[in-house]
């Protein structure tokens, strides 16, 4: 081989590589985090979970990802590790879809139809294909689809590069010596374990392994354990994934290491012991791309078989490789919610968003739960509810940080438009919250300081109050449902509301007034009046907000301080109704 045919082998291994991670990405994203979440949901027995764990990775071509994924379900408190060891064995055969896929490059026939199920022959109609989805189409759905095309058709051309660059080793004896080396079971295992680790991927080093067949230097006896090797060196990417993990991720990275490397000695062993007393004629016979395949699909179907009954051990395996300590055991109830945001669900944005949702679907419930706690100190102080009011914010304010910091790392992913409108959603949302949160502990310490100079306000204006907090709760109970159930009908009767309670904010304040200046009030009295009341105002302007929000992901054209003048005619009506409805509702006496 000269410069230009190792260059040329580089380069089909760079697009092998490139194309292969092009076709997972868009894979990734065509499932919009809708196998994470089953996943995440049914793994009731071993055997169901060995299914999925196969089927989801068959899909998305990657068992690394399939495992990383785990890892970060675990380390969530989402998943527990008995769970995830059938979706780990699984994971193992569901990735060797890909080595079948790569064994049709090695079809040949004069048969035009079936010359055309060779993936030369018809990647470059996908490329043709996938090209026009991308720079023709303003979905991103046809563009991810497009680029599972334009991935695989790289792939393939990459894959088809390598061969033909490999190809005239096949007659230098050098090269060919030094593969024959490979047929040494501790070398083979070590050089496939250290080509998977450094690429991260056993489809990838599994096809390397498929494009270097074409020399004929392979045989059965020299790739098998070349192929164990592969698959002990594809835990490497968990193991890193677990670093700075909980001692639960760890274990689940461990479990698959475990497994991988039981199952290799354990077929191996049995392997040798088989060949030697019924001397296997195929072994010294060369092997092809379909054979790799075969090998690959073989070995990961007898591991399971085999350890699948022993999931309890390989469980305690990993409990005492890495032991239960006290900090484990004394968990902070606090962090539990958050924990679901988790660094490695990042590679897959739509999934990380859906964590995103259901934490700040929690902040929703918590700040409401505030805001009514305070506003009932004013009809009856409790000073436990006051502390309570204090602690619910600064979980509420903890929420705000993780949760801004986590969908700030979102957004630096390769977000399709309307994941990146999610997550600004998202980010303008958990600010609403806090701010709501922070207005309930404005009133609890106004509540504090009315109880602590033993003065009340007069009987008209408890009652006025009365009615106004009432309007509030109502528009904060209803922004919440409508964000918590995605209730865009709900969310549209939150801005007639809204209005309503400005109004009553004006009302208020002008009733004062009158009382003040036929001396029925005192100014000290007015001023805390008058702070609860802005208070009362800013939280219904916050959940008008959030409503606003919702809608705006249903309409883009829609412009958050130009919602009402984007009311059709029909619409207009049906508000205005709404409005009449809140103000016969909410009137004061």
């Amino acid at each position: 081989m000269n410069i230009f045919g190792f260059l040329s082998l580089l380069g089909g291994l760079a697009l092998f590589l490139y194309g292969m991670n092009v076709m997972g990405g868009g894979l990734e994203k065509v499932s919009g985090g809708k196998l994470e979440r089953i996943l995440e949901k049914l793994t009731s027995n071993p055997l169901k979970a060995v299914l999925l764990g196969a089927g989801v990775t068959a899909v998305i071509q990657s068992s690394s990802a399939t495992t990383v994924m785990l890892v970060g379900f675990v380390n969530s408190g989402i998943m527990k590790l008995s769970q995830a060891i059938g979706i780990i064995m699984g994971a193992n055969i569901g990735t060797t879809a890909t080595s079948w896929l790569l064994s049709l490059t090695g079809i040949e026939s004069n048969n035009f139809f079936i010359s055309m199920l060779k993936p030369t022959s018809f990647s470059p109609i996908l490329a043709v294909i996938g090209i026009i989805l991308i720079m023709s189409n303003k979905s991103d759905r046809k563009k991810d689809v497009g680029e599972i095309l334009i991935g695989f058709a790289i792939l393939m051309f990459g894959m088809d590069a390598m061969s033909s660059a490999v190809k005239p080793l096949a007659d230098v004896p050098e090269f060919t010596g030094i593969l024959t080396k490979f047929s040494n079971p501790l070398l083979g295992v070590l050089v496939g374990a250290v080509l998977t680790a450094i690429i991260q991927s056993s489809s990838a080093s599994v096809g390397i392994l498929q494009a270097l067949s074409v020399t004929g230097a392979f045989t059965y006896g020299s790739v098998i354990p070349i192929i164990m090797g592969q698959n002990i060196g594809t835990c490497v990417t968990a193991m890193i994934s677990a670093v700075g993990g909980n001692r639960g991720a760890k274990r689940t990275a461990f479990v698959h290491l475990y497994f991988n490397i039981i199952g290799s000695v354990v077929f191996l062993i049995l392997y040798s012991v088989l060949n030697a007393v019924f001397q296997f004629s195929f072994t010294n016979e060369t092997v092809g791309v379909a054979g790799i395949a075969a090998i690959h699909s073989i070995f990961n179907i007898f591991a399971t078989i085999v350890l699948l009954p022993f999931t309890k051990g390989l469980e305690k395996l990993a409990y005492l490789t890495i032991p239960v300590d006290e900090s484990e055991m004394e968990k902070s109830g606090e962090d539990e919610e958050l924990k679901i945001l988790d660094s490695r669900f990042l590679a897959t944005p739509n999934f990380a968003i859906e964590q995103c949702v259901t934490v700040t679907k929690q902040m929703a419930e918590l700040t409401r739960d505030t805001f009514i706690s305070a506003k009932s100190l004013f009809s009856e102080y409790s000073q436990e509810v006051a502390e309570k009011v204090e602690k619910q914010e600064t979980l509420i304010d903890k929420f705000d940080d993780k949760l801004g910091a986590y969908l700030t790392q979102i957004n630096s992913q390769n977000l399709a438009y309307r994941e990146s409108q999610m997550v600004s959603t998202l980010m303008h949302s958990i600010n609403d919250f806090e701010r709501i949160a922070d207005h309930a502990v404005n009133l609890t310490e106004i509540a504090g300081k009315m109880k602590k100079k033993e003065i009340e306000f007069s009987k008209k204006a408890q009652d006025e109050m009365e009615v106004f907090g009432k309007a509030v709760e109502d528009i904060l109970n209803r922004s919440v449902q409508a964000f918590v159930e995605n209730d865009m009908e709900l969310a549209q009767s939150v801005e007639p509301l809204e209005e309503v309670i400005d109004s009553l904010n004006k009302e208020v304040k002008k009733r004062h007034i009158k009382r003040l200046r036929k001396g029925k009030c005192t100014i000290d009295l007015g001023l805390v009046l008058a702070d609860v009341a802005a208070n009362y105002e800013r939280v219904a302007d916050h959940c008008s907000n959030l409503a606003v929000y919702m809608i705006q992901m249903e309409d883009n054209s829609i412009e958050a301080h130009e919602y009402m003048n984007t009311l059709t005619e029909e619409s207009r009506e049906q508000f205005e109704k709404m409005q009449e409805a809140y103000q016969e509702k909410y009137q004061l006496s």
